[in-house]
Formats: C-alpha cells, sequence, structure tokens
C-alpha cells in the first residue's frame, strides 16, 4: 500500500508555496493577517477624520452669521479631532495592556498564536 502511494504522490509533482509566503511559519498568518486589518482600519479612520475635517472646515466657511451651522461645523471639527485621538490611543493602550497583561509591549500588536 505504501509503494502504490508513494507512486501516486509524485503524479502531480511538488508543489511550492510563491516567495512572499514561503517563509511564513504554521499557524502565524492569522496573526499577520489581524495585524494588517488593524493597522488598515487605522488608516482608514485617518483618511476619514481628514476628509471630515475638510468638510467641517468648509462648513465652518461658508456658516456666516449663522450660530447653529457654526456650532454644527465646530462639533464636527472636535468629533473628528476626538476620534482621531481614540484611534491613536488605540495603539497606546494596546501597548500597556500587552506589558502589563503578557509582559511583551508588542504582544497585542503583532499576534503570534503558538502551534503544536
Amino acid at each position: 500500500m505504501n509503494k502504490l502511494f508513494l507512486a501516486a504522490s509524485g503524479i502531480f509533482g511538488n508543489i511550492t508555496p510563491p516567495s512572499p509566503i514561503a517563509n511564513i511559519e504554521a499557524g502565524q498568518g492569522i496573526g499577520r493577517l489581524l495585524n494588517t486589518v488593524f493597522k488598515s482600519m487605522i488608516v482608514i479612520a485617518g483618511v476619514y477624520a481628514l476628509f471630515n475635517l475638510i468638510f467641517a472646515g468648509y462648513a465652518f466657511m461658508s456658516a456666516g452669521d449663522d450660530a447653529k451651522k457654526v456650532a454644527r461645523a465646530w462639533a464636527k471639527i472636535w468629533q473628528s479631532l476626538l476620534g482621531l485621538a481614540i484611534a491613536a490611543g488605540a495603539f497606546v493602550l494596546a501597548a500597556i495592556f500587552g506589558q502589563l497583561i503578557f509582559r511583551q509591549w508588542d504582544f497585542i500588536l503583532n499576534p503570534q498564536i503558538p502551534t503544536l
């Protein structure tokens, strides 16, 4: 039976992984995926906040003497800046909790799943 299996295993030839993933060890793929997703979310939040600040500034400039429009524009500017602070603070909090709980500051930022 083993001879039949060994003969059949060479039918399709050797399959080698593509070069970008050839050096990834088993179990690290999901960690890298999560890391990429988290960083992409932060970049998207930054771009959204930038556009939100631009539109809020335009609303502020076009408000004129209308106090309600000025208040709405200031609220939008304030909320955009607060959102940026929360997005940046997420990395700081992840590093602090990683250091306190796991004794490694980048444990949460660069997760590695152990394999058996």
